[in-house]
């Protein structure tokens, strides 16, 4: 929204200058933007008088003119091909800044005659007009007159509108809220009805009076059209509007000065006498929608939720209630009875419309933000006042068809309350005199109660009342109160959760993993896919149609987010993320996990395949739980699941017993994948938090020394058979077991099944390191070090290959 000074004060009695204005409005809650001050981007430009114009020697096209400037006699060529003798026109000296340019003048020869100075264009000086040639001004002008004073240049105020204030989008509502922050003394003229001559023989019928409650009208015949007056094309321009015609001006006017849309039909354009207000229509025989040639040019489908303006019985449209009106009937310089219109439509719907058809007038910008619903009959006054004023001609009564929306109800309100909310100390005269000056109706007593104005819609109760108390008293008015003294900040304590979960983040991230942050929602037909989609995980408003159930897992939006790097070519990612999950089979449907997800895509290379990346998966599965505190060393590995979104021969599950699942692992379904789009393999985890148990005892927060030997460690080869259906990592832990004082580690580093072993049975190869503490090992001790392992292993039912 924009406004000159001057316009400004029409409504306000302030000595005040530009940036004053602009101070106060920040003060009283208006977000100013951008405060233009013409007159000081003007201040090196002055009249000018060209003495003489004559041909460049050296160019056909270039005059050399003999130029009388504020500075005296001056030299300066120039390529316009109206420069000549006698002509007053803008002079622009050495070092001026051209804003219509964006350079600065300096002194230099052009084809060999050096130039003192600029005449200058309208598009030179971001002035409008023609601009093919320099400005040709009156004669009557005095040679060194400022051109901000020629083009009545004068400072523009730009500010934001927030949606709730439509009263802003009219000078006069910003001259209230300035009165009432004590800037000035409100002084708008009050509209006087203007008496009909004759009664109007345009009339209108509303057949959707949910679309647009109230349309007034009335006919103006005689009036003379054509260019708007000087002040008027000012007034319009400063702002950015194009002056167009006086009728037009007038409405255009008026929106800006009191934040109140006309329209002007040409009564010639009419078809019949009849305006009808109805709802968009499709033909009953092609079915097709109808279409409107707006002001614009552009042509637009109409459907039936817009408000469309027709005549001919209401055949035909000539315009879109609150947007926009048609090119059949508007006004030109010949014509000569118009019929005035200034109606009120939905807020809402008229929004709808501007979405749908992707269309933003004045009109339509002020009508979506709800117009003051008591101004359209003083509307259309003061827009007949205006058109006599300017065009001359008879006015008919007015017509009033429909009724007005109710005005706001008047609710209870206690002065009181501006102090506890605030803290600001006022006097209950001093609240009510701002309420008044706002325009709100003051009811004192022993109960107050306030009716707030009929342009004040977004006003609900007493604290809105006493936002508007503050905001104009001013927000710097505001006491500083400084909190009491709570003593030393605390540090901050972690709880164990938070604390484990602090430590899985940074242990995954040093892994090579990258956190993701997802939606706790997905589609519930993803959700069906991992065990969920039940009806008590939907939910009723959700914030997209893709994200309208509770997730059950972690993986699918990991798997999503995977597929999305894939797409744009980045298949081999690794992520995580620590959340919520929620199941709908446990009384605490809640759980918190920590998923992993990797999508193994290594480039080709010549040294053939990497190894399998599940045991790369499982290797940092392991080393998180041990981060964690979780007793690795205790837990059962059962593979297979009866999930379904993980494959059936390449996943497990870790487990505390059958009834403690801490962890599930492994590669997912192709199935599901493709049901994702995601392209297999995919290999996850999913670690239930909350199922792992705290380590006991409290733990150092700092590692103590490092007990290394300082002995050589030693290697032992050995061979088991155990049968097929044996857990390789059982017989792992039992070897392991066998003297957990000198066994640093134990790996497999062979499984052979062929000839030589039996039918339902394997070789595992470990190769078990031993390491010695206080001496080195004799070969009695690592003899018997070597019958501990292997009668660990046949106690497992294992047998020593030969």
């Amino acid at each position: 929204m924009k406004f000159t000074l001057s316009w400004l004060k029409d409504h306000l009695e302030t000595e005040a200058d530009v940036n004053a204005v602009a101070d106060a409005m920040t003060m009283a809650g208006l977000e100013v933007e951008d405060v233009h001050d013409p007159i000081a981007a003007l201040a090196p430009f002055t009249v000018a008088k060209i003495i003489s114009a004559e041909r460049h020697p050296n160019a056909d096209r270039l005059r050399v003119c003999q130029v009388e400037t504020v500075d005296g006699l001056k030299e300066i060529v120039c390529g316009a091909p109206n420069a000549r003798a006698g002509l007053t026109t803008i002079y622009a000296p050495i070092g001026a800044y051209v804003p219509g340019l964006g350079v600065t003048l300096v002194e230099k020869p052009v084809r060999g005659v050096v130039s003192n100075g600029m005449l200058c264009s309208a598009a030179e000086l971001e002035q409008p007009g023609e601009s093919d040639g320099i400005l040709e001004l009156s004669d009557d002008l005095q040679v060194g007159t400022p051109a901000a004073g020629v083009f009545g240049a004068e400072p523009v105020i730009d500010f934001e509108v927030t949606p709730n204030r439509p009263d802003w989008l009219g000078v006069s509502g910003i001259a209230r809220d300035l009165a009432a922050a004590g800037l000035g003394t409100l002084k708008t003229p009050a509209i006087e009805p203007v008496a009909g001559a004759f009664a109007s023989p345009v009339t209108v019928r509303l057949d959707a009076p949910e679309m647009c409650p109230v349309f007034a009208g009335r006919t103006i015949r005689g009036v003379k059209n054509g260019p708007s007056p000087e002040w008027l094309k000012r007034r319009l321009e400063a702002i950015g509007l194009r002056s167009i015609n006086r009728l037009v001006d007038v409405t255009n006017l008026i929106s800006y000065d009191r934040a109140r849309p006309l329209h002007v039909y040409d009564i010639a354009k009419l078809s019949g006498t009849e305006i009808v207000v109805r709802a968009g229509q499709v033909s009953k025989e092609t079915g097709e929608h109808e279409h409107l040639i707006a002001l614009d040019g552009k042509t637009y489908t109409v459907d039936p939720s817009m408000c469309v303006i027709s005549d001919a019985a209401g055949e035909r449209p000539i315009g879109l209630g609150g947007v926009m009106g048609g090119e059949s009937t508007g006004c030109s310089d010949e014509t000569v009875d118009v019929f005035v219109e200034c109606a009120w439509f939905d807020p809402i719907l008229i929004a709808q419309t501007g979405r749908s058809l992707s269309l933003t007038s004045d009109a339509q910008y002020r009508f979506a933000r709800g117009v003051d619903t008591a101004s359209v009959v003083p509307g259309i006054e003061l827009a007949t006042k205006l058109i006599l004023d300017l065009c001359g001609g008879e006015p008919s009564e007015v017509v009033v068809t429909g009724q007005a929306p109710a005005v706001p109800t008047a609710f209870a309100f206690d002065p009181a309350r501006v102090g506890s909310l605030t803290g600001l100390s006022l006097t209950d005269d001093r609240i009510a005199d701002i309420l008044i000056a706002l325009g709100f109706a003051v009811e004192r007593g022993a109960s107050w109660s306030v009716t707030p104005p009929s342009w004040r819609r977004d006003v609900e109760g007493p604290a809105d009342l006493v936002e508007e108390v503050a905001r104009i008293e001013g927000f710097d008015q505001l006491p500083t109160t400084p909190l009491p003294d709570q003593g030393a900040p605390s540090k901050g304590v972690l709880n164990p959760r938070q604390a484990r979960v602090r430590l899985a983040r940074r242990a995954l991230a040093a892994m090579g993993y990258a956190e993701a942050v997802t939606w706790s929602f997905t589609k519930q037909s993803i959700a069906a896919l991992f065990g969920g989609g039940d009806q008590k995980l939907v939910l009723e408003n959700p914030i997209a149609a893709d994200l309208d159930c509770m997730r059950p897992s972690a993986l699918p939006n990991l798997i999503q987010a995977a597929a999305r790097n894939a797409a744009r070519g980045h298949a081999d990612a690794a992520l995580f993320e620590i959340g919520p999950i929620y199941l709908d089979d446990q009384p605490n449907g809640q759980r918190t996990v920590i998923a992993g997800l990797i999508a193994p895509r290594a480039a080709r290379h010549w040294g053939g395949a990497p190894e399998d990346a599940l045991f790369g998966l499982k290797g940092d599965l392991i080393a998180l739980l041990d981060q964690l505190g979780a007793p690795t060393a205790s837990l059962q590995l059962v593979q297979g699941q009866n999930r379904d979104w993980w494959h059936p021969g390449r996943s497990a599950r870790l487990q505390l017993g059958p009834k403690n699942v801490m962890v599930e692992f492994g590669a997912l379904h192709p199935r599901v994948l493709k049901a994702l789009d995601a392209d297999a393999p995919m290999l996850a985890f999913e670690i239930v938090l909350d199922s792992v148990p705290e380590p006991r005892g409290a733990k150092s927060k700092t590692k103590g020394a490092a007990n290394l030997s300082s002995l050589q460690p030693l290697t032992r080869d050995f061979a088991f058979v155990v049968e097929d259906a044996r857990a390789t990592g059982d017989l792992v832990r039992a070897v392991a077991g066998a003297d957990k004082a000198l066994i640093s580690d134990v790996r497999v580093f062979d499984i052979y099944r062929g000839k030589g072993v039996d039918d339902g049975f394997k070789s595992v190869a470990l190769e078990v390191e031993l390491q010695p503490v206080e001496a080195t090992l004799t070969d009695a001790e690592i003899e018997a070090v070597s019958a501990k392992i292997i009668a660990a292993a046949t106690k497992l039912g294992a047998s020593l290959r030969t």
